[in-house]
């Protein structure tokens, strides 16, 4: 209604738009009404026009009585399962937002009841107040419009006094209708589809890859979690965690400065200080929180400092960098020559941190890290590198992509803590991690040297004024940590899983963004269709996968983001791989060769498709060619490893005392684990790891738990 272009027309006819410059103009068009928070500055002053006013009213409910109008019973409800959408008996706000003809004819409504409200010149009178625009525009056989409808009626009783209050002299004249704004910013979020949704997904130990949703009994598999390898269930962890549980109760008890300091936090940080072989560790709650104040506390300190960041680097990195306050240069993801042009502005005694991630969660891309480490030395600059997608399922440790950079000589290097001069791993300065994703509990970190570390300690707000990890929690981190430097079996088996589904995705024409890391993103490319496919997994196929849509990933770039673990069996990966394809299908979602025909996108349908995985087949093969677990099969766990965790924790813990079932019980399982390995071996004849010839490492002994 107010674009500028029109609105010149009626210049010479309107006394207030001939009056009023055209900045002022542009200025009050997109400007949001303070009191109406669905109309524009300039809307509201127009409806006190005795002309445009009237005009208005009467045009905006035209399109509400529209909306109404649209369909029937019988095409409504064709119109919510053609998008995946299936109301139940109770209709909540959110549901509301998904059907498209009652979200937009709920914006209507909003606009007529502003735009009423906004005309009004008086209170109405006691006993009169008129039927809302909203409930006009229910339409019959919609639940979500009735809700919709109901919503709008509360917000128009609600409305009118207040018209009334700020038109009469009081003393709250004037005030702020915070509720109107939060309702406008929120439906900023469902027009351009980028509202979130959360569904109720309560995953089960015993299960895994099993949760329940709502009602405990409706069952589905997840296919989106980054538990990547399954240790939030791993029965030493749980065990180790309800031991200190036992000893040191559920809280810390403060801050690391007051109470908060244990043995069990120390002992965590030596774990992952050795993890990447560098002198030192800090644990913060998360690694938002870890990259934010390491990032924050270093650039606001070094005088002079610019950051160079990577386009796609994640969330955390960009607020550390923004709350810093430093000078920024933003380079094209994974350009190093880019790169190289934005280093060069700047003399070398210029302080410089480039900060940069392993493996990008959302594309599956990974960061060109020794380069960077060349240009960082050719310029001066410090590395920040985030492995917080890496940590646990890359290198023979786990310690990320930069220690599988340099497998032979860390394999060989083993346990001991010391770095390895000039190797990739060596040469970053500061690598951050999380505790939450492979190692299935929760927290973050940073590592590096012992003077940076006892700075950020020393200084960064994000770690001192937060209350320190629970001891249960990080006890439990800790040997999710020492397990998986003990077991390579996991990560292994996750990387002959991801092979298989982004096999069997692209032999069905699904899109899937090319990448050589564990990360499976299956393009979309439009928010609606990404949401109404998520739903369509979940409720007709009892599939859990999110959707990803802006600001996460760019517009049009939108997809399902699927997790692939070595916890899957082969027949849920036969579900998965059914399922997806039979969405796409009856979605109409393009698959690489409709990409192609549209000259691609996210490099999917532009030749980009065969892309070699970071993960040898060798060095998946030290593992001892892995196999993928059938339902009903025992998930297999590393005996040696398990009794690396429980001596780990002796001195403070005490030994595991097993009686004699326990023990009877654990030798059966370990028994039977080897048996299922050893039986397992000559099985493998997958194209995609042979001809290969085996590392000649050994064969740990296993033990077996429910999968």
């Amino acid at each position: 209604m107010e674009k500028l272009s029109s609105l010149a027309r009626f210049k010479n006819s309107c006394p207030f738009l001939g009056g009023t410059k055209t900045s002022t103009l542009r200025a009050l068009s997109t400007a949001i009404s303070p009191r109406f928070p669905s109309i524009s500055q300039l809307t509201e002053r127009a409806t006190g026009c005795p002309i445009m006013g009237p005009a208005l009213v009467m045009r905006s409910t035209q399109m509400v009585a529209g909306y109404a109008s649209v369909a029937g019973q019988a095409d409504v409800q064709k119109i919510h399962h053609s998008k995946g959408i299936f109301p139940g008996t109770s209709v909540s706000e959110a549901d509301i937002a998904k059907c498209p003809h009652a979200s937009a004819a709920r914006a209507a409504a909003r606009m007529a009841d502003d735009l009423a409200a906004a005309s009004v010149t008086k209170a109405p009178e006691a006993g009169k107040e008129a039927p809302s625009t909203a409930q006009k525009a229910a339409a019959a056989g919609c639940p979500f419009h009735k809700a919709t409808a109901a919503t709008v009626a509360e917000e128009q009783s609600a409305k009118l006094p207040d018209v009334a209050e700020k038109q009469a002299p009081s003393v709250t004249s004037g005030h702020y209708n915070y509720d109107k704004f939060y309702a406008a910013e929120l439906e900023k979020k469902h027009k351009d589809q980028s509202y979130r949704y959360f569904n109720n997904i309560n995953r089960l130990a015993t299960k895994f890859p099993i949760a329940h949703t709502a009602s405990v009994k409706e069952e589905v598999q997840v296919w989106c979690a980054n538990d990547y390898l399954g240790m939030g269930n791993n029965p030493v962890v749980l065990e180790t965690m309800h031991r200190a549980l036992n000893k040191y109760g559920a809280g810390a008890g403060g801050t690391r400065n007051i109470a908060g300091n244990s043995a069990m936090h120390l002992g965590l940080e030596h774990e992952l200080a050795t993890l990447h072989r560098k002198e030192s560790a800090l644990v913060f709650s998360s690694c938002y929180v870890a990259n934010d104040a390491t990032l924050s506390t270093l650039g606001s300190k070094l005088p002079g400092c610019v950051y160079f960041s990577d386009a796609s680097n994640h969330a955390s990195m960009i607020q550390g960098i923004r709350h810093s306050g430093a000078k920024k240069e933003i380079f094209k993801h994974n350009d190093l020559n880019d790169l190289e042009v934005k280093l060069q502005k700047y003399s070398k005694d210029t302080p410089k941190i480039i900060a940069f991630e392993s493996v990008y969660s959302m594309c599956g891309s990974i960061g060109h890290i020794k380069e960077i480490c060349d240009l960082a030395k050719k310029y001066g600059a410090l590395t920040f590198l985030d492995e917080v997608h890496a940590v646990g399922l890359y290198g023979p440790r786990g310690a990320g992509v930069a220690e599988h950079l340099d497998w032979e000589s860390h394999q060989m290097a083993g346990q001991n803590p010391e770095p390895i001069k000039d190797s990739v791993m060596d040469r970053i300065d500061m690598i951050t991690g999380t505790l939450g994703k492979a190692y299935g509990t929760v927290g973050g970190y940073v590592a590096g040297s012992r003077d940076f570390i006892d700075m950020i300690r020393s200084y960064a707000p994000g770690f001192i004024f937060t209350t320190s990890l629970p001891p249960a929690t990080v006890a439990g981190a800790r040997a999710s940590v020492i397990y998986q430097k003990h077991h390579v079996g996991d990560r292994a088996l996750k990387q002959v899983n991801v092979r298989t589904v982004k096999e069997r995705f692209a032999a069905l024409d699904i899109p899937v963004v090319p990448g050589p890391s564990h990360i499976v993103p299956v393009l979309v490319g439009d928010a609606g269709l990404a949401r109404a496919a998520s739903d369509k997994l979940l409720h007709e196929h009892g599939i859990y996968v999110q959707a990803i849509n802006y600001p996460t990933v760019a517009v049009g770039e939108e997809r399902l983001r699927v997790t692939v673990t070595p916890r899957h069996t082969t027949e849920q990966m036969d579900g998965l791989i059914i399922a997806m394809d039979t969405v796409f299908t009856e979605l109409n979602i393009n698959r690489i060769s409709d990409w192609a025909k549209l000259g691609g996108r996210a490099n999917v349908g532009v030749g980009k498709e065969n892309v070699e995985p970071i993960w040898s087949n060798a060095q998946v093969n030290t593992a001892g060619q892995p196999q993928t677990l059938r339902d009903g099969e025992a998930a297999v766990v590393d005996a040696n490893a398990i009794q690396v965790v429980r001596k780990s924790f002796e001195d403070l813990l005490g030994a595991v005392e097993l009686n004699e079932t326990e023990r009877r019980v654990e030798a059966a399982l370990l028994t039977g684990a080897v048996t299922h390995v050893v039986e397992a071996l000559p099985k493998k004849a997958k194209a995609p790891l042979a001809p290969v010839n085996p590392v000649d490492v050994p064969v740990t002994p296993t033990v077996a738990v429910s999968a």
